[in-house]
């Protein structure tokens, strides 16, 4: 995703003025709403519950769109560290080429830097949720801060609402206890499961085979 798609993700995450608008269609859509990931722009696009379905289907996009998953799989074991990730929040994700961007959450939107292909390539490797994670739309989200010890295989749409929270609860030049409270109660809305942290629950949608 773009920097300037991303900052505009953040902000629709942010601020709720306007009505969300399904991307496809332009019908409004209600919280907890999915997300379609468009190829060709890198944006992330909202999506009803009638166009999510059209994608849900693997190479249902034609090389276009592609639908953001709703599975979120704490993880354990993780060497974040053996990935040089300078901060104690952060969120990885695989982009269409193949190439690890970590980027980490800030006050002024995220800051991104390229991880190692052989130290992504072996800290996948120990893990199965970890290496299955599906490129652009998916992602390992991670927070040390606090002395948590938080690993998630998330939607790529959760690391982006994650922004907008800490943008909205970030104070003076630390960020104040507010944000980091903040912080913990998104991950704490995660291990209750069951909907993406912040918004109304969505359906859970059934995958064939399960």
């Amino acid at each position: 995703m773009t920097f300037g798609a991303l900052n505009r993700a953040i902000l629709r995450s942010s601020t709720r003025a306007d009505v969300d608008r399904c991307g496809l269609c332009e019908v409004p859509v209600a919280d907890g709403h999915a997300h379609v990931f468009d190829e060709r722009t890198g944006e992330l696009a909202c999506a009803c519950r009638a166009c999510a379905l059209l994608f849900e289907k693997d190479g249902a996009g034609a090389g276009h769109y592609r639908l953001v998953p709703d599975r979120r799989v704490r993880l354990t074991g993780v060497s974040v560290a053996d990935l040089g990730v300078p901060v104690r929040l952060a969120f990885f994700v695989v982009g269409l080429d193949g190439a690890v961007v970590a980027r980490y959450p800030s006050p002024m939107g995220a800051t991104a830097w390229t991880v190692d292909p052989s130290a992504w390539t072996a800290v996948s490797a120990q893990n199965p949720d970890l290496a299955s994670m599906l490129p652009a739309v998916e992602a390992l989200l991670t927070s040390s801060i606090r002395e948590a010890d938080e690993q998630w295989l998330v939607p790529v749409d959760d690391c982006y609402r994650l922004v907008g929270v800490i943008k909205g609860a970030w104070t003076g030049l630390s960020g104040g206890d507010r944000v980091w409270t903040a912080v913990e109660a998104f991950f704490a809305q995660l291990a209750e499961g069951g909907h993406r942290p912040g918004t109304s629950a969505r359906p859970h949608r059934p995958r064939e085979g399960n």
